[in-house]
């Protein structure tokens, strides 16, 4: 990855459906390159997938928690990934092993997505943290 690979995901960070005509356009080069250089990085799994940020009006929350130290971190968190509300799971590292970022209707769903994590036997602890505001 070099600098021009860098300026058109910091591009398409801020909006994924922008056109790549624009994005040549921001970053000085042909669409043709763009074009080239994001199929590239979706091929070597630089850029993983495009997706929506939204802002519902729901409550938005993380909810940290720690796994038994035998457990499968991976395979825990792939389940988590499958649940409703929840937007990203990240396996991460620090006092806390697994991070659930929800999107939730209202705090009732954020409390029953907590009950649903301590209710399994991998889970030794959770966190939650609402998430106030966020900048694009």
């Amino acid at each position: 990855m070099d600098e021009l690979d860098r300026e058109i995901l910091d591009v398409l960070r801020r909006d994924a459906r922008i056109p790549y005509t624009e994005i040549a356009d921001r970053v000085g080069t042909s669409e043709g390159t763009v074009r080239n250089r994001v199929d590239r990085m979706l091929e070597t799994g630089v850029i993983e997938r495009f997706t929506v940020a939204t802002r519902t009006g729901n409550i938005k929350a993380m909810i940290e928690l720690g796994v038994d130290v035998a457990v499968d971190t991976t395979e825990v968190a792939e389940r988590m990934a499958d649940w409703s509300a929840v937007d990203f799971v990240w396996q991460v590292s620090g006092e806390e092993d697994v991070v659930l970022v929800v999107d939730a209707a209202d705090t009732r769903e954020v409390n029953d997505l907590i009950t649903r994590a301590r209710d399994m036997d991998e889970v030794v602890s959770t966190t939650t943290r609402l998430i106030l505001d966020e900048q694009r």
